[in-house]
């Protein structure tokens, strides 16, 4: 089996599980204060120390979540209350979902977000909390984070930007953005486990999911040790920090994307700042969820979009405000894990190629 949709999710490093086997040894609970429950403590916040720093930000300052997906909807509760919200047109359906009124920033035919047309929303010095994903995760386009923190801080406006996929993938640091979603699995670490990381004029939030007063009272419920202690593993290996590894993996993905060409595809997306472990290629004509089939057939696993979304027959709403039209239900991501090797380019090139001219002459008949 060749694993190609490492954006939804990564594989486990080996030092993620190690962390997680020696937290999941520690009996105590991280809010009791005997000796166990110090202990626990102890890793908790080992890691809570260790991915403050490798985020720019505050130990104080960062909430443990389940993962992304919460992360992203604690900061559009707790910051979007009695603000509007405008979300880019290509974001990820945990921030659609978490602001389903929003209003849609659009992005030019790369997937980047049109920062004129923010500037223009924001002239009313509305309190407004703006959301953007800092590397889509279906075409790995990279938004200009730092020029629209820059317009928002300027115009009075919070900023929330989804990290999920960037963070490990390129340097990712809070800065001056109000707030920060990462996750455990993109970065090589268990799921589960996430963190939503607080600027410190915005720190003093409300819950969403209310308990026993953890996280200082921003997030309720006992902490998922051993996931943390992976989360934090994780990120000390994560790829943002090895350029000779970003280099082979660009190096595959654009042998990938030169046999995709080859064979009539498109790639989405191109003419942006990408993830260099990320493509998306569309092949006219043919059904997405048709290709990953194939492909999956053939011992190659990809996706159609996010990985929320299998399953579902439809066209990618990031790849629709592209304006592509017809080629947004008809493209697959491909992408690479942190483990990936260079006979992976090849085993694709093989692959892909029996895909589209198995799948073209299914369709010829109906040509005719």
């Amino acid at each position: 089996m060749l694993y190609l949709d490492a954006n939804a999710t990564e594989p486990l490093r080996p030092e993620a599980r190690a962390a997680m086997l020696a937290a999941a040894d520690t009996m105590g609970n991280p809010s009791s204060v005997h000796a166990a429950g110090r202990a626990a403590r102890r890793v908790l916040e080992d890691a809570r120390e260790f991915l403050a720093t490798r985020f720019g930000t505050r130990p104080a300052d960062i909430v443990f979540t389940s993962g992304g997906t919460e992360a992203d909807a604690l900061a559009i509760h707790a910051l979007g209350t009695g603000r509007r919200v405008i979300i880019g047109a290509t974001e990820h359906d945990a921030v659609r979902s978490a602001a389903p009124d929003a209003t849609i920033l659009p992005v030019d035919g790369d997937g980047v977000a049109d920062l004129q047309a923010l500037s223009k929303l924001l002239a009313d010095a509305s309190p407004t909390l703006v959301c953007l994903m800092w590397a889509n995760n279906e075409t790995g386009a990279i938004q200009p984070i730092a020029e629209a923190a820059a317009i928002c801080r300027h115009l009075g406006a919070l900023l929330h930007v989804d990290a999920v996929q960037a963070a490990g993938r390129i340097p990712v640091e809070l800065g001056s953005i109000h707030s920060l979603a990462i996750s455990s699995h993109k970065l090589g670490g268990p799921q589960g486990a996430g963190a939503l990381l607080l600027a410190p004029d915005v720190a003093g939030i409300s819950p969403m999911i209310r308990g026993g007063g953890q996280e200082r009272g921003r997030r309720g419920g006992t902490h998922a040790l051993p996931a943390i202690a992976g989360f934090a593993a994780a990120a000390q290996l994560s790829l943002g920090h090895d350029e000779d590894a970003a280099k082979g993996i660009a190096a595959i993905r654009d042998a990938i994307e030169a046999t995709a060409i080859s064979a009539g595809a498109t790639v989405c997306g191109n003419g942006a700042p990408r993830l260099l472990n990320t493509t998306c290629l569309a092949l006219p004509g043919i059904r997405a969820d048709a290709q990953v089939m194939a492909l999956d057939l053939d011992g190659i696993c990809v996706s159609a979009g996010a990985a929320c979304s299998s399953g579902k027959v439809a066209s990618s709403h990031v790849l629709t405000a592209m304006g592509l039209g017809p080629l947004a239900g008809q493209a697959i991501r491909v992408s690479l894990p942190w483990n990936v090797t260079a006979d992976a380019a090849p085993v694709f090139a093989a692959g892909y190629a029996r895909m589209a001219d198995r799948l073209r002459a299914a369709l010829a008949p109906r040509a005719a």
